[in-house]
């Protein structure tokens, strides 16, 4: 299954993936935000923050959502939309009888605490319920991560469990609070 690249429009930012040009943007965003993201990524790549390794990631991004894998999309400023704010990255889609995926997003330090990862998210959560038909997001988060947690309750995922060492984050394992949303409309939409 195959859908159009999408843009997705909300009040004050813009959603889509990258192409080639938003290479120096992406580099930018991630050198800016790297000490502040550590705490919250896996281990960076030896070459992460190269020209050559966006050049394929952006590659890999258009060919795994072409073949219904992944939907990995940047944040971009209505009012600046040459710079990135963020990054949603929908992975993990399984279709069949399941219908689900994973999400997990990252904001700049500067655009803490101003709504915009809200913003996002609604608006990418609509997309991926509407148009790529989902009936479940999963979103998990570490317990210390409160900012994370709020804002996952605040959008209306529900605490389903919580995992011991779950995911190996800045070279260590971490437990998980595990969430999910489900798409309400589904079976009306696509029953």
């Amino acid at each position: 299954m195959t859908w159009q690249t999408p843009l997705i429009m909300c009040d004050r930012i813009i959603l889509r993936m990258a192409n080639n040009e938003d290479i120096p943007p992406i580099l930018d965003y991630f050198h800016q935000n790297r000490i502040f993201l550590t705490p919250y990524y896996p281990a960076w790549q030896v070459n992460f923050f190269t020209e050559e390794y966006w050049q394929l990631q952006v590659e890999v991004n258009y060919q795994e959502f072409h073949h219904d894998n992944s939907l990995r999309l940047f944040i971009f400023p209505r009012h600046n939309p040459n710079t990135i704010i963020g990054t949603v990255n929908f992975s993990n889609f399984v279709r069949g009888s399941a219908q689900f995926c994973h999400v997990g997003y990252s904001l700049a330090e500067s655009a803490q605490g101003k709504g915009y990862m809200t913003e996002a998210m609604q608006g990418a959560i609509q997309y991926m319920f509407n148009e790529l038909k989902m009936h479940r997001i999963s979103a998990n988060y570490m317990p210390h991560n409160q900012r994370s947690g709020k804002l996952l309750k605040n959008l209306g995922f529900i605490v389903e469990g919580y995992a011991r060492d779950y995911l190996m984050i800045n070279g260590k394992w971490e437990d998980h609070i595990l969430t999910s949303l489900i798409n309400q409309e589904w079976l009306m939409v696509n029953g």
